[in-house]
């Protein structure tokens, strides 16, 4: 009898070429497949609720397979990750029923960047922070960052490789703190466009550089074209924090950080 099992995973981006299997290079997909296989002694499936790109990060990616083999939930977990490489861990597993799918009964996800606003580059968190040297108008930054929620065409944030079937997406959240030159920017949607949130990052950071006003937010909005936004930003400070369900499923729905900054 096939068990549908959710685990939650954390890794590293720098280490692979993003998420899903490509040839010839280490992705995330590719490191957990061999993993699982060697815990169910069968070929395993892996699905996720969404597919970072290659240096993008994640504190909570959500991922579902199906498994003929019996095991006890912790060995999803403690049993997975000795198979796994550093810079990848399962964090928790979950029996669930086999209607669920990571991507398909998705809620929303959350993703939060990370940025180092600071005149000297980054040594220590290289790769797993933003940066930029120019001082921030952080008050101007929110107020382009307010006319980006609710719903919207997304087009000129969307990249031309994008497969999403419409860039009509839905921004419940766009939040920004500081904690001393570190900026915490934390986004909410029903679903993502592929580069979507670096894209937004590129144009936000544009305005607060003082080489637009905020209003010029909601032209770049108006006009669907990508062509005349900003290039997209850095990966190396974008994690995937969290992504939510239904509460039938039992899952954890809001972003857990573990280690103070994600």
């Amino acid at each position: 009898m096939t068990t549908r099992y959710v685990l939650a995973l954390e890794y590293d981006g720098r280490a692979f070429s993003g998420w899903q299997i490509q040839p010839q290079v280490t992705t995330v997909q590719a490191e957990l497949e061999r993993a699982l296989m060697q815990m169910a002694g069968h070929p395993v499936r892996a699905h996720a609720a969404g597919r970072t790109d290659a240096g993008v990060h994640a504190s909570r990616q959500i991922v579902h397979f199906d498994t003929d083999a019996k095991r006890p939930i912790t060995a999803w977990v403690r049993g997975v990750n000795s198979f796994l490489p550093q810079g990848v861990a399962v964090l928790w597993a979950k029996e669930v029923p086999d209607h669920f799918h990571s991507r398909f009964v998705a809620t929303a996800r959350h993703y939060r960047y990370l940025l180092l606003n600071h005149p000297v580059r980054p040594a220590l968190w290289a790769g797993r922070v933003g940066w930029m040297h120019q001082p921030l108008d952080l008050d101007a930054l929110r107020a382009a960052a307010s006319l980006l929620l609710g719903e919207h065409d997304f087009s000129s944030f969307r990249a031309a490789e994008c497969q999403a079937k419409t860039p009509v997406k839905t921004l419940t959240r766009l939040e920004m703190h500081a904690e001393g030159t570190l900026l915490y920017f934390d986004f909410s949607a029903n679903a993502f466009l592929h580069h979507m949130v670096r894209n937004i990052m590129g144009a936000l950071l544009h305005v607060a550089k003082g080489n637009r006003p905020p209003e010029w937010i909601a032209e770049l909005l108006a006009a669907q074209d990508r062509s005349i936004a900003p290039p997209t930003f850095m990966p190396d400070g974008l994690y995937l924090a969290g992504v939510s369900y239904p509460p039938e499923y039992g899952l954890p729905t809001e972003p857990e950080p573990r280690h103070g900054l994600i």
